[in-house]
């Protein structure tokens, strides 16, 4: 059942990501995409994460749909104006390629070219916007497409805000991306239940799938960085001092756990999960056993 079936159907749907490599070797890829199909219903396959020029993603997501493995193209509009993001929009859709989540993307000066120039012509909400009108069978100036793809489009939101004016903020966007064409959500990493489920019966008049978004923790040190430096992301306290307490060799099993506990508990809340293992895409399998999914 694909990813679209299950969100319509109401069941849970389970997704996880991985990046592309630097450079052509693409074996770790095939590795993940046969440890995963099967497994999970969806893979995110990231664009030029962080701002870290690597391989294609839409090559990645490619090959994940000759893998069997259903890839949710991630598009951000850093790099590319509306021409090209509506050419490789379409380009995907010949490839097999049929869900799409719209990201503005981050600033070019937080990777590893710094010297990069964003482009920005389109937004997330923007290009949310050019995927319905793309799936109406039209570009962004009304020319009329000779055949036309079906994608299914998803957005990202933040569930953890600083300040109420924050939260409201996110709230209103999440707004604009139905608005203008999202038909599923999968969040930043949450680490506090009770703050997921306030947000929960805060949106959950919007009617859209919401997928929770779930990143193992590897370290202490690797959850502080978290806080300080990634925006809509708060690992409590008592987390970071439960890893800090961890012996070295059982690092990696307390962090699977604790994921896995993060799940069972916000699973009655959402549509799904979306677990992004940041280099330990081969231990999803078993975060999802030691979830009970």
């Amino acid at each position: 059942m694909s990813l679209q079936s299950k969100l319509e159907s109401g069941q849970f749907a389970i997704s996880c990501e991985f990046g592309p490599l630097k450079g052509t070797d693409t074996h770790e890829i095939k590795e993940n995409i046969e440890v995963l199909k099967g497994k999970v219903d969806a893979a995110n396959v990231t664009d030029q994460q962080s701002s870290v020029m690597r391989l294609s993603g839409l090559v990645t997501a490619a090959l994940c749909v000759q893998g069997g493995l259903e890839p949710i193209f991630q598009v951000t509009c850093r790099d590319r104006n509306r021409i090209a993001l509506q050419s490789d929009l379409l380009g995907a859709w010949v490839m097999g390629i049929k869900n799409v989540l719209a990201l503005t993307g981050d600033l070019p000066a937080l990777g590893d070219h710094p010297q990069a120039k964003g482009v920005f012509d389109l937004d997330s909400v923007t290009l949310l916007q050019a995927i319905t009108s793309l799936n109406e069978g039209f570009d962004l100036s009304m020319n009329e497409l000779k055949g036309k793809p079906d994608f299914f489009p998803g957005a990202v939101v933040k569930v953890e805000s600083n300040t109420e004016a924050s939260e409201e903020l996110q709230i209103a966007k999440m707004r604009k991306k139905i608005a203008a064409g999202a038909r599923f959500f999968q969040t930043q990493a949450v680490y506090d239940p009770v703050s997921f489920g306030k947000f929960m019966k805060r949106v959950e008049k919007f009617k859209t799938p919401v997928m929770v978004g779930i990143i193992p923790l590897k370290n202490a040190g690797f959850a502080r960085f978290m806080n300080a430096n990634v925006a809509g992301i708060r690992v409590p306290d008592d987390l970071i001092q439960q890893m800090a307490a961890a012996a070295k060799e059982d690092r990696e099993k307390v962090g699977l756990q604790m994921a896995a506990d993060l799940i069972k508990k916000m699973k009655p809340m959402c549509q799904g999960v979306h677990i992004m293992a940041i280099g330990w895409e081969k231990k999803v399998p078993e975060i999802m056993a030691m979830a009970g999914l």
